[in-house]
């Protein structure tokens, strides 16, 4: 697997359910929940610029074979396994998915082998609204939401919907006033998976302690998605001066705000 070189490969268990886990750098952790259709290499390649900007990048396998290439044929099918899963519930608009808990004690395994210091987290496409649920617990800092796509718009309630429970809710806006929790979140307009009502509610929610991006539409990499979806991976144009570059990089600089301990 070429496109994950430089990356260590562990596993982890937790409630029995046990998943590999894909590891480099050093610094401050940082999950890395890949999206649909699973670790392709630009989610790989994400990783490995987190990890050189100075953080313990781990990224867990959710579905898909590592490294493999992004397809229409290959997306479609791990939709589908995911659409069907129980540890994922597409629709749900104040539910988080059950595989959130999976991923919240691997945010807190990161926690302790990085010094007890604050965790980051990315989530994309599917699993961008996951880094919201992450945020329950106090050792999460930084939750990043990348084109956040659930639950699935197809009614008004669920296009504003956040994919989070109503005690998940009322604690991170009890964060946001008694922590100095942050959260970013990113879109392109347009994107039709990743509504604007969903970037609405979280102005609402979370107020001065919510920042969004939203992209222009035609500013994502003319050989990506149509329309431009994937802001950090696929869609990225990693060139100085492009909207998805500054995107990119005010990515990297939330986590050296949010993730640095001040003694």
């Amino acid at each position: 697997m070429a496109a994950l070189e430089g990356f260590e490969n562990s596993s982890f268990e937790h409630d029995g359910a046990r998943r590999d886990v894909y590891r480099r750098g050093s610094g401050p952790a940082v999950v890395v929940i890949h999206e649909i259709p699973g670790i392709t290499p630009q989610v790989a390649q994400f990783g490995r610029i987190v990890a050189d900007a100075g953080f313990t990048v781990a990224m867990p396998d959710l579905f898909g074979t590592p490294g493999k290439p992004l397809s229409i044929h290959y997306m479609a099918g791990q939709l589908a396994r995911a659409c069907i899963s129980r540890e994922f519930h597409v629709l749900a608009a104040h539910e988080a998915s059950p595989i959130t808990e999976w991923l919240r004690a691997l945010c807190r395994k990161m926690h302790d082998e990085t010094g007890g210091g604050p965790v980051g987290a990315i989530g994309m496409c599917l699993t961008g609204n996951f880094a919201l649920a992450l945020a329950v617990d106090p050792w999460l800092m930084a939750p990043v939401l990348s084109q956040p796509s659930l639950p699935f718009g197809i009614t008004a309630d669920r296009r504003a919907g956040l994919h989070l429970s109503a005690d998940g809710l009322a604690t991170l806006k009890r964060r946001t006033t008694q922590d100095r929790l942050r959260i970013l979140a990113m879109r392109f307009n347009g994107d039709p998976m990743c509504p604007p009502a969903r970037f609405e509610t979280m102005r609402k929610e979370f107020g001065d302690a919510f920042e969004g991006i939203e992209l222009p539409a035609d500013s994502g990499n003319p050989k990506g998605n149509k329309p431009p979806h994937s802001v950090v991976t696929t869609d990225l144009i990693n060139q100085e001066g492009e909207p998805t570059k500054q995107a990119l990089d005010r990515v990297l600089s939330f986590f050296k705000e949010q993730l640095t301990v001040v003694s």
